[in-house]
């Protein structure tokens, strides 16, 4: 999996990099919305689910969460994350 701030996740700055991997389309591509499981995250992060429903269709934008908020995400979401999203969105609340 690789983390990058969306505003850098160009084609050609992968290819300066040496990634042959293609920018995330946030308008049709698998996202996952992932909550650190603090209160209030889980409504803050459906409410930006359902307002991305406005521009793209939310069918294949997953809200996945920790058990936690106190541990560090398991390694099986980890790996869930990587092998079926394009990109993911994650936040705090409280």
């Amino acid at each position: 999996m690789r983390i990058v701030n969306p505003s850098f996740g160009l084609a050609q700055e992968a290819e300066k990099h040496g990634d042959n991997l293609t920018p995330t389309d946030w308008s049709k591509d698998p996202i996952a919305i992932i909550s650190n499981s603090k209160p209030n995250a889980q409504e803050l992060l459906q409410g930006v689910r359902s307002m991305m429903g406005d521009f793209r269709s939310t069918d294949n934008i997953d809200y996945l969460f920790k058990d936690s908020a106190a541990q560090p995400a398991p390694a099986a979401l980890i790996d869930q994350i990587a092998a079926n999203y394009k990109g993911a969105i994650v936040a705090l609340a409280d």
